[in-house]
């Protein structure tokens, strides 16, 4: 390491006989902060060379401190191209490319831009992707001469390329005569981006030279046109394999829904990095693996690697689609352990997560601890106390985020408000806030007015609404479901034969109801009147003890919710009793052990007698049981009961 002189016996040197070696040889943070002070101290800093190496030293890659090198910059009087381009650089370099943009708009007041300056904002304009700027500066460079230089034209490619302006990158690039084989994979990668494949592939062929990212951009570009299968053929093909190429076919296959193609990849691959740990953990998610999701996130901390923001992101929606709020729990503490902020999106995902799997007091908890609270973290504590029916204070929060903290709701608050308002019963109130937005309203909104008008029975306000959403968005065959129950529970058979009339010839169907329970790592799935489960003997003979306990309670069936033409209340009353959650619960009364919540998902919305059923039970065997509806029409819906808490079920939109 550099050993300076003490102060006092370098003072004695002046700026012409300085020994300038050692700023010439300094390299090391300290060296360089010790040789600053000392600058400003003994009054040399104004020297050309002291603070132009000063300035070089604090924008070098193995320095990079981007508040010293302004500071550096700022101070020197008279500023040459030279310090002009430096401090440019060291901005776009450090993904401050909007700064950069706004130095270089001063610099061209004093001075003319040269083949340095002009790469590095052009580069600056393909980050932000503000191709309006690029244009402009494009325009400048043919202006005063640079039109031709090959490192300007190079960056012009790549900005048009990323930006999306295909044809103008096409243009410089047949201008050009000398293309290495970086220019050739920009305009590879901007056909690809633009999904123009085809070309792509034509250039590729062409290309007197290829290297790894020439292979990888075809790959990726392939995969994301949904190409898998010509995408694995050219993975297979590639003579030398990086990490990037193997991320990029594993996102391919996430992203077709094979993920049992991309775990076999996964494990053939020679290394993981922190990005094929989030393509398969998100990979899982989108494709409603959740289990597998969740069980690669603790595979990746037990062979060491840290997740990010957006791995956890993505566990935690895992975690909600599970409603395993155990999982949740551990993975909040492994976030304060490990400093993670909550002011963000993982504070959003925490109130999502905690809300989804029932435990709306944790949600509360979270949302009241994050200081900076945005528009997402006011989404979130809204959708989830609709979620457990705590429409006062719903509206309290509504009223508190516009009023108090001046947000300017969006559909989704709207949305949100409706819903609440639906599942209290106060259809009117819901109807008359959907006619007074200032937002028009989408079909999500309105089929929360649908499904509201289902469970009370309002049939008139539902028939408008399902007016409404054949009107915005006529393929919505959850409408045509909700419609045709509203009519089944109210007895109305011709018009529920009329709807399903209309269903049959627009090619809808509906899928069956299904229920799973995860225990021990397996996940069981019942559907109506199953009898292929291991245990359906046990099954059966617990839900015959259910029946009999819901009866001494005073538990009368509401038949109403059979959505079959069925003569007779005891067949009615069968064909309730054999419902799927009703198989769930018994099968979680079985093997979930006392203290534990018995979780339980479904694919399609609660029916009302269900609903009531689970609270009963609930209080008879004194255990909580929580059930989530995924069904993809209003996705998440949350039933959170126990003997201590009496929550009404909800269906939320997403």
């Amino acid at each position: 390491m550099l050993k300076l002189t003490p102060f006092h016996s370098l003072q004695q040197y002046l700026p012409h006989n300085l020994h300038l070696s050692l700023f010439q040889t300094c390299s090391a943070p300290q060296e360089v902060e010790q040789l600053h002070a000392f600058s400003l101290k003994t009054a040399i800093f104004n020297h050309p060379f002291v603070s132009s190496r000063l300035l070089a030293l604090y924008s070098d890659p193995k320095i990079n401190d981007l508040g010293y090198a302004r500071s550096i910059f700022d101070r020197i009087q008279r500023r040459s191209l030279i310090h002009w381009n430096t401090i440019i650089k060291c901005y776009v370099e450090n993904q401050f490319s909007h700064d950069g943009i706004v130095l270089f708009h001063e610099l061209v007041h004093e001075y003319l831009p040269d083949n340095f300056t002009l790469p590095c904002v052009i580069k600056g304009c393909a980050r932000l992707g503000v191709v309006q700027e690029g244009k402009q500066i494009h325009g400048l460079a043919l202006k005063i001469g640079f039109g031709s230089d090959v490192f300007v034209q190079g960056s012009l490619v790549n900005m048009y390329s990323k930006c999306g302006e295909i044809d103008c990158a096409r243009k410089v690039f047949d201008g050009m005569i000398d293309k290495d084989v970086v220019l050739w994979n920009s305009l590879i990668d901007g056909y690809a981006r633009c999904g123009e494949i085809d070309i792509a592939l034509q250039l590729f062929e062409e290309m007197p030279e290829r290297d790894a990212f020439s292979w990888t951009v075809l790959v990726d570009g392939l995969s994301k046109c949904g190409k898998v299968e010509s995408a694995r053929k050219l993975f297979d093909q590639m003579p030398c394999r990086n990490l990037v190429s193997w991320n990029a076919m594993i996102n391919g296959y996430m992203k077709s829904g094979d993920f049992d193609s991309a775990l076999e990849l996964f494990y053939q691959m020679p290394i993981w990095d922190l990005v094929t740990w989030n393509l398969m953990i998100a990979g899982y998610e989108l494709n409603g693996q959740f289990m597998d999701a969740v069980k690669m996130f603790f595979m990746m901390l037990k062979l060491g690697s840290r997740p990010s923001h957006a791995t956890l992101v993505s566990v935690l929606s895992a975690v909600s689609g599970l409603a395993v709020l155990g999982k949740g729990r551990w993975i909040h503490s492994y976030m304060e352990k490990n400093g993670f902020e909550l002011d963000g999106i993982l504070g959003t995902s925490l109130i999502e997560m905690y809300a989804k799997c029932g435990c709306i007091e944790s949600a509360l908890t979270v949302f009241r601890a994050i200081q900076k609270k945005k528009v997402g973290h006011w989404t979130a504590i809204i959708v989830g106390l609709g979620i457990h029916g705590l429409v006062d204070d719903g509206r309290q929060y509504f009223d508190m985020m516009m009023n108090e903290y001046k947000i300017e709701p969006t559909l989704e608050h709207y949305g949100c408000l409706v819903d609440i308002l639906c599942r209290a019963g106060h259809l009117e109130e819901a109807k008359n806030t959907i006619e007074n937005m200032p937002i028009s309203p989408n079909k999500v909104i309105w089929m929360s007015l649908l499904g509201g008008s289902r469970n009370h029975g309002k049939i008139d306000i539902g028939e408008y609404a399902a007016q409404r959403v054949i009107e915005v968005a006529p393929e919505t065959i959850g409408c045509y479901i909700l419609l045709s129950n509203m009519y089944a529970a109210s007895g109305m058979w011709e018009k529920v034969s009329h709807v399903r009339e209309m269903m049959y010839k627009r090619g809808f169907r509906k899928d069956p109801g299904c229920s799973s329970v995860e225990h021990k790592g397996t996940l069981h799935e019942f559907i109506v009147g199953d009898i292929s489960h291991p245990q359906t003997k046990e099954i059966y003979a617990k839900m015959s003890e259910m029946k009999e306990k819901l009866k001494c309670v005073g538990h009368v069936p509401d038949t109403t919710q059979v959505l079959l033409c069925i003569e007779g209340e005891k067949e009615k009353e069968a064909e309730l009793e054999n419902h799927s959650e009703r198989l769930a619960i018994a099968f979680g009364l079985i093997n979930v052990k006392p203290g534990i919540p018995i979780r339980i998902m479904k694919n399609l919305r609660v029916c009302n007698d269900c609903h009531s059923v689970t609270k009963l039970l609930s209080k008879i065997y004194s255990r909580e049981i929580i059930i989530v509806s995924t069904d993809p029409l209003k996705p998440i819906a949350v039933v959170g009961l126990s003997s201590y808490r009496d929550s009404s079920w909800s269906e939320v939109p997403r």
